[in-house]
Parts: structure tokens; sequence; C-alpha cells
């Protein structure tokens, strides 16, 4: 089995992948805190992972991948007090909007999706597990993690506490270290609460991924837990790093063997978030662009790299997706052969490189330049255009882009209503031409190419495209 390379977040190089166990490998990445809807920050994330999801496959990995949902935070609550919503009216919107946005932007299905309110009673159990153990303590307002009693604490982000955030808010006089974490916080009014041996309340945001991975997910008998935790770079600390504490005292074991963090998303320089007001959100980009040309921009940069987003390099980006979707029309209809197997392992090779997909699209490009000046030359060579139908399934496969009908890809932008009304026409145009007709065909042409759109006849019927 070929080698791949990935870069730990904790040794902070890159190091030769080896699962836990056979073949088999476990994932977890840290998924959306369901209160608005999607932003790019997301998206970059979920690409990310994808790929190391579709890598590992293309390797005959067996992969099992998951991304929870943190469905009760004090944002959710926030919303529920502003729109008179219930929990589950919002959580249930914005986890099928995700769910969509994915889809769209063609991320893999997950092997699970664990909710943070259908595991309470897991985390209760992890919680009093480590109140048994002085390790959590209980104060006036919640339990706590005592960051003291863990000699590695630190050790995943080589920070052992977050001083801008103990500077901002001040800090409970009753905690037994300014950087103990709240495990459990008590009832609060209008909270949403649940009920638990230390008092009425809900958990913290950090024990819902350590007690769902020790549930759901976890290697018995093993030092670690799973092969691999990601998320954005933005959760290495405290997320990530208190994840990881409450796993090693609770159960002895290492939560993960191996730690990948994606890098931030920049807009135009200035790095994204609510407060400066430049959060894009996926739905509204998806209404100029299609998830195919979002998808391929986001691969141009290496996963850890942080990504300048800027609607010039997404239009170039797009150019050479679109040079790609020209090939394929070339070959379109015809049925497949074998992958070319040059292209294959370069492809992989590059890959298996810590996912480098800035190199993986040099790759494609070198590749589509040079089919088409074989396609030139040789335009009837029909095995070579099977090889090129293979190759693009594989594209598909392993980087998830060239999914797209090769029309299809090309008829973005173009409203329902119209759609139907220019497939109205070209079957009318059919029509005049089964009857001979040929002056109201070439009529109903031209009012097609009114509408911005081209049609050409082809062996497999009538087929049309944007201009």
């Amino acid at each position: 089995m070929a080698k791949i390379s990935i870069f730990d977040s904790v040794k902070k190089e890159k190091v030769v992948f080896t699962p836990i166990k056979n073949n088999d490998v476990k994932i977890y990445v840290c998924g959306p805190t369901v209160y608005d809807d999607s932003h790019l920050g997301h998206a970059r994330s979920a690409i990310a992972f994808d790929l190391l999801h579709r890598v590992l496959k293309a390797n005959n990995y067996n992969v099992t991948m998951t991304k929870n949902f943190t469905d009760i935070d004090d944002k959710i609550i926030k919303k529920m007090h502003q729109t008179g919503q219930s929990l589950e009216e919002i959580t249930i919107t914005y986890i099928n909007a995700y769910k969509n946005d994915m889809e769209i932007l063609n991320i893999l299905p997950n092997t699970f999706e664990p909710k943070a309110t259908e595991n309470v009673e897991i985390m209760i159990d992890m919680i009093n597990d480590l109140m048994s153990k002085d390790i959590a303590y209980k104060i006036s307002d919640g339990v706590y993690f005592d960051v003291s009693k863990d000699s590695e604490y630190g050790s995943l982000s080589n920070r052992a506490s977050d001083e801008n955030s103990i500077a901002r808010v001040e800090s409970n006089i009753e905690k037994r270290n300014p950087s103990d974490f709240a495990l459990w916080k008590f009832e609060k009014e209008d909270d949403v609460t649940y009920e638990s041996p230390f008092g009425k309340g809900r958990p913290g945001w950090h024990i819902e991924c350590s007690a769902m991975i020790n549930k759901h997910l976890a290697y018995e008998d093993e030092d670690y837990q799973i092969d691999i935790h990601g998320g954005g770079a933005d959760l290495l600390f405290p997320h990530h790093e208190n994840e990881a504490a409450q796993t090693r005292c609770s159960t002895k074991a290492h939560l993960a063997k191996y730690w990948m963090h994606n890098g931030f998303v920049n807009i135009n320089g200035e790095k994204m978030s609510k407060s400066l007001g430049n959060s894009f959100f996926l739905k509204d980009i998806l209404k100029s662009y299609s998830g195919e040309v979002i998808r391929f921009y986001l691969l141009t940069a290496q996963y850890r790299a942080n990504f300048n987003f800027n609607e010039e390099d997404l239009i170039s980006s797009k150019k050479r997706l679109d040079k790609l979707y020209r090939v394929k029309k070339r070959v379109y209809g015809l049925g497949k052969s074998a992958v070319n197997k040059d292209f294959k392992n370069d492809l992989i090779e590059a890959l298996n490189d810590d996912l480098n997909s800035a190199k993986a699209i040099s790759i494609i490009d070198e590749y589509i330049t040079k089919a088409n000046e074989t396609l030139d030359k040789e335009p009837k060579n029909k095995n070579f255009k099977k090889e090129l139908v293979a190759t693009f399934e594989f594209i598909n496969e392993i980087f998830g882009i060239s999914f797209n009908d090769a029309y299809k890809y090309f008829q973005f932008g173009i409203s329902e209503e119209n759609i139907l009304n220019i497939e109205f026409l070209i079957e009318k145009r059919s029509d005049a031409k089964k009857n001979k007709d040929f002056e109201m065909a070439d009529k109903i042409r031209d009012d097609i190419s009114k509408l911005g759109v081209s049609i050409m006849d082809t062996p497999n019927g009538v087929v049309w495209e944007k201009l």
C-alpha cells in the first residue's frame, strides 16, 4: 500500500500515516454549531476533510467519517430568545441547510452525524467519572475541569491557557485555576436545561466531542481512541486541547493518533469573522457560482494554508475548471475504458503527500492540455476518448470535481423558468425539423439564441449551454 503523509498538528511536522487497526480509519471532524447558515469557513473545512476521506478511500482504506452537530449552545439559545422559535426548530432548519450546502459542494456522506442533544446522558457519565477522580469539581455556576490534574495539558497546542480570554472575562474566583473550563453549566433564567446528578443545567461545548467519540467510535484497549481528529485551526485551542485532556483523564487513552487542522479563510486579506462583517454566507455565493466552482477554487491552495478569498481569483479558477469541461464536452455520450495509469499514479502521489491539492490541480491542468492536443491530432481515436471518460470519473472519485454533466455545467445561472422555456423551444424546433419546416426551425433557433443560449445537434440529441 502506498505511503500517505499528513501534517500532524501535535508533532508540527509531516508524518507517515499508519492506521491503528488494519486498513480501518476512524475520523472525527468537529462540525458546525447550528444557529446560522454555513459560511466559507465551514466550506473550507468540509472540503479539506472530504478530500482526506476520498484520498484514503482511493488508497483502499475503510473509512468511518464522523462529523457532529453542536445543537445546544449559547448562540442557539440567544437565537431562540430573538426569534421565539424552539431549539429544535432552529437547529433542524440549520442542520438541513448545512447538509444541502454540503451536497452542493459534493461532500461525501458521513458515516455518523451525532447531535449533542441526543448524547447528553453519555456526557453526564463522563463528567461523573471525572468528578469521582477529583479531576472535575462543582462550584456555584457549574462543574469545571481542573487543568492542573492533567500533566499533559497544553501538549496539543503548546498553550496552557487562553490569556486573552481570561483577561477579557473576569475569571470566576471560585475556580481552582484561571484556565479551568466548564463541563456543565448550571441552570440560568430562560435556559435550556437537562437533569443531572450534580444539578440541573446543560453541557459545556468541549465535553460533547470527548463523550461521543468515547461512546460511538473509540477502539477498545488501544493507546488511541481514533485515528484522526480534524477541524479548523481556530479549534486547536482551547477546544481540541480541552477535548484531549478530558479523554486522557477519563479513559487513560489518547483521543486521537493524529490531529489535522485546516487554515483560515481570509476575505480580501482580512480574516473571516462576524465582527469584521465579512463572513460570506455560502448560500449567497452559490447564487452566482456553482458549488463545483467554489470547491475547485478552495482546493487551489493546500488545506493547511490560510486562504485569501477574492472574486478575481475565483473567476480565474473557474476558467481553469471550464477547460476541463470543454474537453468533457468533446467526449460527451461515449462509454469508458480504463483510467490513464500515469495520470492516476501522479494524482494519487500528489494527494498522498499531505493532500497537496495545488499540485494535483497542476497535474489535472497538464492532462487537460495534452488531451486537447491529442483530440485535435486524432479526432477519431475512440480508445483515447473512452480513456478520457474513465479518467474524468476518477478525478471525481478522488478530487470531487468533474461530477457535472458536460453541458449542464455551462447552464449554471439560468433560471428554472428559462430552462423550461428553452427545452420547450428545443422540442418545438425538433418537431419543425421532423415536419421539414426548416424555416420555422431556423426561426426557433434564433429565438433560443436571443435567450443567451447556444444549441448543438449531436448524435446524442440536442444539447445546449449558456453563451
